[in-house]
């Protein structure tokens, strides 16, 4: 009778706990959200066969020998039980070690990085995120979006992802895996959504006072259709995203509402990455863009390492390095005309 009094109360409990689930990360819409979900699930039902007999136990031995039963006297003679040692080291290395499998495996599948398999071309998303806002732009349509990303569901979204100014971190928690946004970096990430809907979009790293609205709305459209219905209509907007409009749109600030670009100037991505690149030089002029297109694999995270022998370098050879790049890059002669004299003898001049 005890037990079906206190079963309602708890079934209304655990019903309330699981409804703040919707919307999370235990709520995907995504396969990367799903295969999270599962490795969350598996990884906590693994270590709770630890954490329960124990709780257990801690509480049984607490009542069985409390103060005042002085017929459970607790008096043991002997100093060590083979049986307990083997359970205590054999059950957490046997889970240990599944856990090890499970993540190794799923640390390459759930790779951000990681292209997803699928037959639907994917739609390229570049994202910058601003003091307090989201800036997505689409290059294969030449247009952007301010708090606002839309994509066909099930079709895949390759999204590169950069900062203008603090460090944030880009996350739909419903689609999975979020990833950091760096002044300076592109990094990137792979989702799919695998059913139409409205996903909210967050920054999961505190940037500053606008912090708390700095969210946008992920919308996955039911067909390809809509999703070029939503293209022509942000393309309609007047708004051209350039130089200038840009410099307005990075300053700060709050709770800033949605804002269409009908057209984007070419090569804005790599400007706003390679602005912090080369500080000194003249990338940031409209017309070297074209250019900084070659140098988009420098400033992918998992390139920089290949930067022509930069690592073991001193500040001194650094700067002479970047600068004859620079020069390499936008003096508009072609390479085969130089020397490598010229270039060596460039390249101090302008660093000194």
């Amino acid at each position: 009778m005890l037990i079906r009094n206190l079963s309602k109360p708890m079934l209304a409990a655990l019903a309330f706990m699981l409804a703040g689930c919707e919307g999370g990360v235990l709520d995907p819409k995504g396969q990367i959200g799903i295969d999270e979900k599962n490795l969350i699930i598996v990884a906590t039902l693994l270590m709770l066969i630890v954490v329960i007999p124990v709780i257990f136990m801690t509480l049984y031995f607490a009542w069985k020998y409390r103060d005042g039963r002085d017929e459970e006297i607790y008096a043991p003679k002997w100093a060590h039980s083979t049986a307990i040692e083997i359970v205590v080291w054999v059950v957490p290395i046997i889970i240990v070690i599944i856990l090890g499998v499970i993540t190794w495996n799923s640390t390459h599948d759930l790779d951000p990085y990681k292209p997803l398999e699928h037959d639907a071309k994917p739609v390229t998303v570049e994202v910058v995120s601003l003091d307090w806002k989201w800036l997505f732009i689409y290059p294969e349509y030449g247009i952007a979006s301010v708090n606002e990303l839309a994509f066909p569901a099930n079709v895949p979204v390759n999204f590169k992802i950069t900062s203008d100014t603090a460090m944030n971190s880009f996350f739909i928690p419903q689609l999975g895996s979020q990833i950091y946004s760096m002044a300076g970096m592109a990094t990137k990430l792979h989702l799919i959504a695998n059913e139409p809907g409205t996903f909210e979009g967050i920054s999961a790293n505190y940037s500053g006072a606008g912090f708390a609205g700095m969210k946008f709305n992920a919308i996955a459209t039911p067909t390809a259709g809509d999703f070029d219905a939503w293209i022509a209509k942000v393309k309609q907007q007047g708004n051209t995203l350039d130089v200038e409009q840009y410099k307005q749109l990075a300053e700060k600030s709050e709770n800033n509402p949605v804002q269409y670009y009908g057209s984007v100037q070419k090569g804005m991505f790599n400007y706003i990455v390679m602005q912090y690149m080369h500080p000194d030089s003249n990338m940031k002029s409209m017309g070297s863009m074209d250019s900084m297109e070659n140098m988009e694999g420098m400033h992918d995270m998992g390139n920089m390492k290949s930067m022509s022998g930069m690592e073991g370098m001193d500040h001194t050879q650094h700067m002479q390095h970047m600068t004859y790049m620079d020069a390499e890059q936008h003096s508009g002669l072609s390479s085969s005309t130089h020397s490598t004299t010229e270039h060596s003898s460039t390249a101090s001049g302008e660093a000194e």
